[in-house]
C-alpha cells in the first residue's frame, strides 16, 4: 500500500495537531493493511522511529490499539510486536427499518457483525407495540454480542430525511413507527443516533464491499418495491438541499399513462420499475414465479420480500423462455437510468436492491445494450452485489465511520 506520508505534518502544524495527525493515519493503516509492528508503520508512514515509539503509547494509553502478537517465527522483542486496532473498544448498531419488519445488526469497531435479529411488525400492530418490538430487538441483538452500551446507532429509512434537522420528513406511505422508532432510541440511548434514507445506506456499502468498490462517483439504481437512486460523486453522498436526491420515483418517462405528482409517483419511474409494475409485466409474458399462485403481488403487502424478484429469478433461470421478459424489464429501466446519466454522467451505475440483485448480468448486460441506444455517454451498468442486505450493511458502515471519527482522534 502506497500510504501518504506525514513525517510533514510536525514542520507545518502545531505539536498537538501534528500528533492527532500522524495518529490518525496510524490507525487508518492499521485498519486497512491489518496487525503491523512498529517498523512497519514507520515505513509505511514515513515517520520518524521516535515518532512512531510515540503514537504507539498514546494509542495503547487511549485503549485504541493492543499488541496482538508477534512477526516472524524466528523473532523476538519490541521490535516483533505486532499492534492492532482494539475492535472491541466501541460497539455499533445498524437498523433496517422496513414497512413490516425492522432488522438490527451489532458490529465491532472494526465494523464486523457480532449478532443480528430481525423482527416481523404485523400490518395490524400498533405503532407503539411496533416500537416496544423493535428496541426489544436491539436489546437482544446487543445483549448475544456481549455488547454494552453501544456508541454510535445508524437507521436506514425510506423516505426523505433532512439534511438540516436529521429527521424523516412527512410522507403518508411511510410508517408513522419509523419516526417514532428514531426518536425513542434518540431518548433512550443517550448515544448519537444517525439517520439517513435506505438507498443511500445501500450505496455505501455497494462502494465499500460490492460492485462499486472500483469507482469513487457512481450511481445506485435501487429496484425493490420502489424505485429510488443513490448518487455518489467524487467519493461523497450527494444529498441535497431537502434530501431528496436520487427520488427517481417521481422521475417523468414516456410509457406511463399519468404524470406523477407532490403528494405521489404513480405516472413517474416507479409506474414502470416498481414491484407491481414489473409483476405485471411478467404475467404478460407468461413468466411465474415457482409455486406461483397469480395473486403475489397480494402476498407482498404483508412481506419486505418484492414480489418481483422471485420473477426475475425465475425468468433469468428460464434463460430463453424469460428473454423477452428481460429485454421489456431493460428497456423501462434504461428509462430512468439514461436520465440520470445525462445530467450526472457517473460512468458507472449499480443496479442494486432485491431485482437488481436477482437480475444479476442478465439484466445488467441488457440494460447497457438499451443505454448505448439511448446515450452517447459511456457508462458501466452493472449488478449490485450486496442485494436486500445492502441497507444494514452500509447502516453498520455508517456507524462505524462516525465513531472512527471520533475515537481516532485522541487528545495530543
Amino acid at each position: 500500500m502506497h500510504a501518504p506520508r506525514a513525517a510533514a505534518a510536525g514542520r507545518t502544524a502545531s505539536p498537538t495537531t501534528a500528533r492527532l495527525i500522524n495518529d490518525r493515519l496510524a490507525l487508518q493503516l492499521l485498519q486497512s493493511e491489518g496487525p503491523l509492528t512498529a517498523g512497519q508503520l514507520k515505513t509505511l508512514t514515513g515517520l520518524s522511529r521516535p515518532t512512531v515509539a510515540d503514537l504507539v503509547e498514546r494509542l495503547q494509553e487511549a485503549g485504541l490499539i493492543a499488541v496482538v502478537g508477534e512477526s516472524g517465527a524466528q523473532r523476538r522483542g519490541p521490535n516483533a510486536r505486532l499492534y492492532g486496532i482494539v475492535a472491541d473498544r466501541a460497539h455499533l448498531v445498524g437498523l433496517d427499518l422496513r414497512t413490516h419488519s425492522v432488522a438490527v445488526a451489532v458490529a465491532d469497531l472494526l465494523g464486523k457483525v457480532r449478532a443480528e435479529q430481525t423482527v416481523p411488525i404485523g400490518p395490524d400492530d400498533t405503532p407503539d407495540t411496533a416500537v416496544a418490538a423493535s428496541l426489544a430487538a436491539v436489546d437482544k441483538a446487543l445483549a448475544a454480542a456481549g455488547a454494552g452500551h453501544p456508541h454510535t446507532l445508524a437507521v436506514g429509512a425510506p423516505g426523505l430525511v433532512d439534511p438540516a434537522t436529521g429527521r424523516l420528513g412527512s410522507i403518508d406511505w411511510i410508517p408513522s413507527w419509523h419516526a417514532a422508532l428514531v426518536a425513542e432510541l434518540r431518548d433512550r440511548m443517550a448515544v448519537p443516533v444517525l439517520l439517513e434514507n435506505e438507498t443511500n445506506l445501500a450505496a455505501i456499502a455497494e462502494q465499500r464491499d460490492g460492485a462499486a468498490r472500483d469507482h469513487d462517483t457512481f450511481v445506485l439504481l435501487w429496484l425493490g418495491h420502489g424505485t429510488g437512486a443513490a448518487v455518489v460523486l467524487d467519493g461523497k453522498l450527494r444529498r441535497g438541499a431537502s434530501g431528496g436526491t436520487g427520488e427517481i420515483g417521481f422521475l417523468p418517462v414516456p410509457g406511463t399513462e399519468a404524470l406523477p405528482s407532490a403528494s405521489g409517483c404513480d405516472g413517474g419511474f416507479h409506474s414502470l420499475a416498481g414491484s407491481a409494475a414489473i409483476c405485471a409485466l411478467a404475467a404478460e409474458h407468461g413468466i411465474r414465479a415457482p409455486g406461483g399462485t397469480g395473486s403475489q403481488a397480494d402476498a407482498a403487502s404483508e412481506t419486505d420480500a418484492p414480489p418481483a424478484e422471485a420473477l426475475v429469478r425465475a425468468a433469468v433461470a428460464a434463460g430463453d423462455a424469460g428473454a423477452a421478459f428481460l429485454d421489456a424489464l431493460a428497456a423501462r429501466v434504461s428509462l430512468g437510468v439514461a436520465a440520470v446519466c445525462a445530467v450526472l454522467d457517473p460512468g458507472c451505475v449499480v443496479l442494486g436492491g432485491e431485482i437488481g440483485l436477482a437480475g444479476g448480468d442478465a439484466l445488467a448486460d441488457r440494460v447497457a445494450g438499451h443505454l448505448a441506444r439511448l446515450s452517447p455517454l459511456r457508462t458501466d451498468v452493472r449488478a449490485g452485489a450486496v442485494g436486500g442486505r445492502a441497507v444494514l450493511r452500509g447502516a453498520v458502515l455508517a456507524a462505524m465511520d462516525a465513531a472512527q471519527n471520533e475515537l481516532f482522534a485522541p487528545a495530543g
